[in-house]
């Protein structure tokens, strides 16, 4: 197994590509046995297939748009929103396959026929994955893996990120064999021969503001123990509700990152681990609208975060995947993370810190970093998870 970075703020599709690519192939010493591929939406998708068409032909290529930039070993890379990020995984007894479907009603369906995609061309029928890599576009991912989880099993491990733009989603397009989709879930199957490495992280502390949903539908809270949503999040927050609705976001955007609502999920060595849910807008009846669900009858607790926390995380949770493997760093190949695209918007101007904290805990191994609307990953208890402000870290033994 070996793993090889490479990346281009070059503002043409066909050079920067060509750039990220001939990086890959010189590190690795040939042609990656499977390419994962993330780019900003400054690029047009199909010129940037259309390069990994000519250039890969044949080779399973997984990926998505990636919020501002993406970030490797070397720094962050985003210059005037341009930035593309490749990790090319050389693995010759391995076995990779990649698939994609659009999700139009029918997200179990969706993720069923990409999956029966990815399973074909990885040559494995009627095995489960190490890991089920998915990139979907937003909206519908709490469905998505339930329909993974239905096609493989529950104990099948998923990860991944939702496809990322400038938080809006409308732009976000996803990678698949050289071809880029919209609206779709594009998934890569992974049979590494190598053990691989992962951690599910937040990085936020919970505070003692607590209730539960008791009116909610999709992914709109109308009311937290029997009251407004809004005015119970105004309340716990200090008056960041108001303010938002007041000013119309600005500023306030990165406030409200710092302030999540969360669940509990489970407890890993007597500690509890949470998934959180970001607002994502606020109606005049006072409603709140997250990026995720959070069902009636769900505990809640407001979270409360720090532009230190969300900076050094990402190497904390390098360190947390390590662990719970009991592998040391020599033992690492190289890395994906999948880094909330909202918590990279918050600390912007500190994004070489945060690549410098995951190269430092991978002791200069390769890694790929994108930024996305919003985050999949398995926690310790082995639950699936889609949440927001979160951070995953999957790692690839030697």
């Amino acid at each position: 197994m070996r793993v090889a970075s490479g990346w281009s703020t070059e503002m043409d599709p066909l050079v920067a590509v060509t750039t990220a690519w001939n990086h890959v192939c010189d590190r690795l010493g040939g042609r990656p046995s499977m390419l994962l591929v993330h780019c900003t939406v400054a690029y047009d998708p199909q010129a940037v297939a259309a390069a990994l068409r000519t250039l890969a032909p044949g080779i399973p290529i997984q990926g998505a748009s990636s919020c501002a930039g993406v970030m490797t070993e070397e720094g962050f890379h985003g210059t005037w929103g341009t930035g593309l990020g490749m990790l090319g995984i050389l693995d010759p007894d391995g076995a990779y396959g990649v698939g994609v479907a659009p999700i139009g009603d029918d997200p179990h369906a969706a993720a069923a026929a990409a999956c029966a995609a990815a399973i074909a061309q990885a040559g494995r029928p009627a095995e489960v994955p190490g890991l089920v890599l998915m990139s979907p576009a937003p909206g519908a991912e709490e469905r998505l893996i339930e329909g993974i989880e239905a096609f493989f099993g529950p104990n099948v491990v998923i990860t991944g990120g939702t496809s990322g733009d400038m938080l809006i989603g409308e732009q976000s397009f996803q990678l698949a064999n050289g071809h880029a989709h919209g609206g779709s879930l594009s998934v890569a199957v992974l049979f590494p021969s190598t053990e691989l490495m992962g951690s599910f992280h937040s990085g936020y502390e919970p505070t003692e503001s607590r209730g539960r949903v008791t009116r909610a539908e999709g992914r709109t809270v109308f009311e937290i123990d029997g009251r407004p949503a809004g005015d119970v999040y105004d309340e716990w927050s200090g008056g960041l509700a108001t303010e938002w609705a007041r000013t119309g976001g600005g500023p306030v955007v990165a406030d409200i990152s710092m302030h999540p609502l969360g669940r509990q999920v489970g407890l890993a060595g007597g500690q509890p681990y949470h998934l959180l849910a970001h607002p994502k807008s606020l109606s005049a009846s006072r409603a709140l609208t997250f990026m995720t669900e959070l069902p009636v009858g769900t505990e809640i607790v407001m979270l409360k975060g720090s532009r230190d926390n969300l900076t050094l995380r990402a190497g904390r949770v390098i360190r947390s995947a390590l662990e719970g493997s009991a592998a040391t760093v020599t033992e690492v190949a190289g890395g994906l993370v999948v880094y909330c695209a909202g918590c990279m918007l918050t600390v912007y101007d500190r994004m070489d810190e945060v690549a410098a904290s995951v190269r430092d805990a991978m002791a200069g191994r390769p890694f790929l970093g994108v930024f996305t609307l919003g985050e999949q990953g398995c926690f310790p208890g082995g639950e699936n998870r889609h949440g927001n402000l979160m951070i995953c870290a999957t790692l690839f033994g030697r």
